[in-house]
């Protein structure tokens, strides 16, 4: 079920979204200002965000930035055009005005799933028991999480999007070097070998070879 957090203190339109909402069959949950959305979303996070400006404590401005990574409507009394590109520029995925239109609303909401679905889908990376999901930069083994380093991340990460090919050290260095300045030639393959470590540990197989005197790949056939 999708989920989707309101965040409006206006009790009676927030009553009205949450009737709306579950009625199609998505799960909601309610956030009185921008304070206690930021503590609902510590704890779950939402497919789906939707976003009154005026709040108690933080406001809706304030809460947009914390919000990266799920799509966001705002649905806000303000009309000034000005405003609503600065919110759209800002993060916001779509603006509606209050008062909204029931059905429009659905189908902004149904625009915004489908494209966040397919986001998701170019997210993914996986290699055998291996997820990677690079927009939330979260890797998983057998469904456990395992935590890496930044620099193990973007050898993995780049190790799975040429799986089937030899990455060899210098070009690793070039690609990882946006993500991690610190990794050196030197220091390569003590990463390696940790990030080799990890994997291992959870899946119970070895997922990268070395290549002698070139560089590493993906381990063809796995062994134990």
């Amino acid at each position: 079920m999708k989920q989707i957090l309101v965040i409006d203190d206006d009790i009676h339109i927030g009553n009205l979204l949450e009737e709306i909402l579950t009625k199609e069959g998505y799960g909601v949950s309610r956030a009185y200002s921008g304070t206690e959305a930021l503590l609902v979303l510590s704890v779950r996070r939402p497919d789906l965000v939707l976003l009154d400006l005026m709040l108690p404590g933080l406001c809706g401005e304030e809460v947009l930035p914390k919000l990266a990574g799920i799509p966001v409507i705002v649905l806000s009394a303000e009309t000034k055009a000005d405003k609503k590109a600065e919110l759209l520029l800002g993060g916001a995925a779509d603006y509606m005005t209050k008062p909204f239109d029931r059905k429009e609303l659905l189908a902004r909401i149904t625009v915004q799933m489908r494209s966040a679905a397919a986001r998701n889908r170019t997210n993914v990376l996986e290699y055998e028991e291996i997820l990677m999901d690079t927009g939330l930069r979260q890797v998983k083994v057998s469904g456990q999480t395992v935590k890496l380093t930044r620099t193990e991340y973007a050898v993995l990460k780049l190790l799975m999007q040429n799986a089937a090919q030899v990455v060899t050290k210098s070009v690793m260095l070039d690609r990882i070097c946006e993500d991690t300045p610190d990794c050196m030639e030197s220091s390569l393959k003590v990463h390696v070998s940790n990030l080799r470590r990890k994997l291992k540990d959870i899946g119970g197989k070895d997922y990268i070879e070395a290549v002698w005197g070139i560089g590493f790949k993906m381990r063809e056939s796995i062994g134990a």
